[in-house]
């Protein structure tokens, strides 16, 4: 069969490990693997114009049935693998998905078999991957090969080849950060991957010991994978040659714990979305010092600021704009919700964020996640890394509650150390921020919930900590 285009970029000579199962494939191995199950999606009638969920258990199966469909044309969906079944038809409503890959039912039988269908077009959709949950209205980001070669370009340019020798992946798949920038930008660079996506709890144990064992070069994570491998896992004795920490805000603690963890300087803090297809560009400790929400200059394309009264700026503070080859085509049947998130030509984030005189970015926030105190906005952001500065907070999560007098006060859900004491904290508090945005309520949880993605949901911690009743405040 002939290749996609994306295809044209990826190298032979690498291997992809499995690293519970053991299998181990060269990349040669796994596009045989490619071409076989494609002929299997021809002969089911699956092809151009068409697509699939993907929802394979085993991250090699699902690695093959994406370049499958692309092989036949087809665009894959690609989600979570444990999704329930009203989750999966919620999907498949807003996909028009015609089968669910997840190696439980055979294919259907059809008379419609595609004989030899031609590969994706550079400018068709390839890849739809799910952003806001499956639960309700499940919202689709469609990429083509176009703006995913063009991210992954750009990774690899960035980052270099030596670099992404040997990878581990510890992201799930169907999570844009796990499969573009952990597993497409190393086939790309022609490196080595393993995959160990979402470890549990004990096998976080044996993390340090799988880096100096598969003498691991790059990996990319999050910061709460860090939070607790910092506290599970013994130091290797192998010093990874690169580290990311994106998806989610870096606090300057954390992300000079993490290189003290690592033995490496060369630890970025990264800024990305879906919709970018993955990273936008990441600051090095090697190049800056650690600094809240610093996240640096892009990689490829341009940053640019929506100021309060609608003008584009280069500088200054606002809502943080992108242009870049990597922007999504739209969302999925959403074309009020893709027209909105535009301003001309330039991707609105929703992130706020200040550009300085030599092009440097720092995120201050979302929008959507700003609390309401009198008038006075605080980002949400701010005060989790503020909290988390503080020697006996793990990990905090900041929310608005309803207030008589203020409309909304800040409140937020903590994981302490033994000992740790929420009034003395407050106390930290009121010595190191204004007034207004000092927390008036803390919860202690146990864990802080996040989704199926690894990320926090703001919403979801707010409930879960109003249900604990465990909280400090009046």
């Amino acid at each position: 069969m002939v290749q996609p285009p994306l295809f044209t970029i990826f190298p032979l000579g690498g291997r992809l490990k499995d690293l519970r199962n053991g299998v181990s494939l060269s990349t040669g191995e796994l596009w045989d693997r490619v071409e076989a199950r494609a002929s299997e999606l021809a002969a089911a009638g699956i092809g151009p114009d068409r697509c699939a969920i993907v929802a394979q258990a085993e991250p090699l199966d699902y690695l093959r049935d994406i370049f499958a469909l692309w092989t036949v044309g087809a665009m894959a969906v690609a989600v979570n693998p444990l999704i329930t079944q009203e989750e999966r038809s919620n999907v498949r409503t807003a996909t028009g998905a015609n089968v669910i890959l997840d190696g439980q039912d055979p294919l259907p039988a059809t008379s419609a078999a595609q004989s030899s269908p031609d590969p994706l077009g550079f400018d068709m959709p390839a890849l739809t991957l799910m952003s806001s949950g499956t639960t309700g209205r499940p919202k689709g980001i469609v990429h083509s090969q176009r703006s995913l070669c063009a991210r992954i370009a750009l990774n690899v340019a960035e980052i270099g080849t030596a670099d992404l020798e040997q990878s581990l992946c510890v992201l799930p798949l169907h999570f844009g950060h796990g499969l573009i920038g952990n597993v497409l930008t190393v086939l790309a660079a022609g490196g080595s991957l393993c995959l160990w996506p979402q470890p549990s709890i004990d096998e976080m144990r044996s993390f340090g010991a799988i880096i100096a064992r598969e003498r691991i070069t790059f990996m990319s994570s999050t910061p709460s994978f860090w939070s607790v491998a910092m506290r599970l896992s013994s130091r290797p004795d192998h010093v990874l040659q690169r580290v990311h920490v994106g998806s989610a805000p870096l606090s300057a603690a954390a992300w000079t714990a993490i290189a003290d963890w690592t033995g490496t300087r060369r630890v970025l803090n990264m800024y990305g979305m879906t919709e970018t297809a993955n990273w936008i560009g990441g600051a090095s400790l090697e190049t800056y010092e650690a600094r809240d929400g610093l996240v640096g200059k892009p990689w490829g394309g341009a940053l640019a600021l929506l100021i309060d009264d609608g003008v584009v700026s280069d500088i200054g503070s606002g809502e943080v704009l992108i242009a870049s080859p990597s922007i999504m085509s739209r969302y999925l049947g959403m074309e009020q919700e893709t027209a909105a998130t535009f301003h001309g030509s330039w991707f609105r984030t929703g992130d706020t964020g200040t550009i300085d005189a030599d092009g440097v970015l720092a995120l201050t926030g979302r929008i959507k996640n700003e609390i309401n105190r009198g008038g006075v906005k605080i980002p949400a952001e701010e005060i989790d890394m503020l909290l988390e500065r503080h020697a006996d907070v793990i990990e905090a999560c900041t929310f608005a509650l309803p207030d008589p007098v203020a409309g909304e006060c800040v409140a937020a859900a903590l994981v302490l150390r033994q000992g740790g004491d929420t009034e003395a904290i407050k106390a930290w508090c009121r010595e190191r921020c204004r007034a207004e945005a000092v927390p008036t309520k803390l919860f202690v949880l146990d864990a802080i919930p996040r989704n199926d993605r690894g990320k926090i949901v703001r919403s979801t911690v707010r409930a879960a900590a109003l249900a604990s009743g465990a909280g400090a405040g009046p």
